[in-house]
């Protein structure tokens, strides 16, 4: 017959510990003396004596014992010093490994854009730098299983980008390249990671870029394009704008010329890293930022090939100064370091003195438009993943209203 053994099983380390903790417990053991501890860990002697009791209490055993005049370690406190030590040793070497691979992986994102420079001033070569935008983007592919097919999304020839078959569009992005760079075909994969992220199909329109097509030419292919969608039966309560960079400047001059005409508007909005001031009225508020075009020359001339003479206060073009009362739901996301950092605070702040539902979202991190790096860049995927959360809860809001209205 036979004979099984038995595991023994041993306790493991309460999760309430923290590393606080450990390093109060720590100072203590190599000073013996709370008041010097106190001092190196820079809180107060009753605050490092609450720690000390809080990780004895949670582990069950006296490790100091303290009189008037003296500490001590208890032997159960003697067994745990040097593997406290050592804890606190590998948890700050890993801290600074993940700092330095950040710093790497931004390091990355800077090479990358590298080519870019000068390439949209007054005096650079914009098909040399739609050349190389293309190049860029093709560096990422989409994520695995992902489906896309053309489309011609009412007369714009678009791509539908899914996480697999049988995925019904109901987000429609617009690409971001300060409306005169990109393409749908070079979002192809960024539309997959958030397709893959929101459990969804994603219309992706190739919209006309300035300045052979300067506005309003983006803004009606983005119409035609949302109106594409309604035309399949897809309840506009259900359907989700995004936008990237100009992409995302480009969806509040759709939302607000749907709100101006009285069309239906989607349940959702979602911009990335949104550049809206075409005005240049925050420029003095900007910081340089590790983008192909985040230099202010750069930024104004990409501005007047779009405009073409039009006037950047037209309520459709200007959210910073437009009512926005009645938009949908908004999830905003942009960088710490980004570049167009103050157009996605100004938005946020202005979109929630007007009542709507808006939440800012900031990363840690130097780059513009961070999320084309989702498929290396761990705040970038993570920015996708909590965008594509925001979606699907969206969509959820969406039919338990569309179930209690029927």
């Amino acid at each position: 017959m036979e004979e099984h053994g038995h595991l023994l099983q041993f306790p493991q380390a309460p999760d309430g510990i923290e590393l606080r903790h450990l390093r109060a417990f720590v100072a203590v053991s190599e000073e013996l003396n709370f008041a010097r501890a106190a001092e190196r860990l820079f809180v107060s002697p009753p605050a490092l004596s609450r720690q000390i009791s809080g990780l004895e209490q949670l582990i069950g055993c006296k490790l100091l014992r303290r009189s008037t005049h003296r500490v001590e370690l208890t032997v159960a406190g003697e067994a745990l010093l040097d593997r406290a030590r050592q804890v606190l040793r590998d948890v700050d070497a890993s801290v600074s490994a993940a700092m330095s691979a950040s710093g790497d992986l931004l390091a990355r994102v800077t090479r990358l854009w590298e080519p870019m420079a000068g390439r949209l001033s007054h005096d650079g070569d914009l098909h040399e730098a739609r050349v190389l935008t293309e190049e860029f983007l093709a560096l990422t592919s989409p994520p695995p299983g992902t489906n896309v097919r053309p489309v011609t999304a009412g007369g714009v020839s678009s791509l539908l980008v899914a996480p697999g078959a049988d995925h019904a569009p109901t987000i429609l992005y617009l690409h971001g390249g300060a409306y005169v760079l990109a393409s749908a075909f070079g979002y192809q994969a960024s539309a997959g990671a958030l397709a893959t992220a929101a459990q969804t199909a994603i219309l992706v329109p190739d919209y006309r870029l300035a300045p052979e097509h300067p506005f309003p030419a983006a803004v009606e292919d983005a119409l035609s394009a949302y109106q594409w969608l309604l035309d399949r039966g897809i309840a506009p309560q259900r359907l989700t704008l995004a936008g990237d960079s100009s992409g995302g400047g480009l969806a509040l001059s759709l939302l607000l010329t749907l709100k101006q005409r009285g069309a239906p508007l989607p349940g959702a909005t979602v911009l990335l890293c949104p550049w809206v001031d075409l005005a240049l009225r925050l420029t003095s508020d900007r910081r340089e930022g590790t983008a192909p075009f985040a230099a202010t020359d750069d930024i104004r001339h990409c501005a007047d090939m779009y405009l073409a003479g039009h006037p950047p206060d037209d309520p459709i073009l200007d959210p910073l100064a437009a009512d926005l009362s009645g938009l949908p739901r908004m999830l905003i996301q942009a960088a710490t370091g980004d570049a167009w950092l103050t157009d996605a605070k100004a938005v946020a702040s202005r979109a929630r003195d007007h009542g709507v539902d808006v939440r800012l979202e900031l990363y840690p991190v130097d780059a513009h438009a961070f999320h084309l790096f989702w498929s290396f860049l761990p705040e970038a995927a993570d920015a996708i993943e909590a965008a594509g959360t925001f979606i699907r809860q969206s969509d959820s809001i969406a039919s338990q209203h569309a179930t209690r209205g029927a």
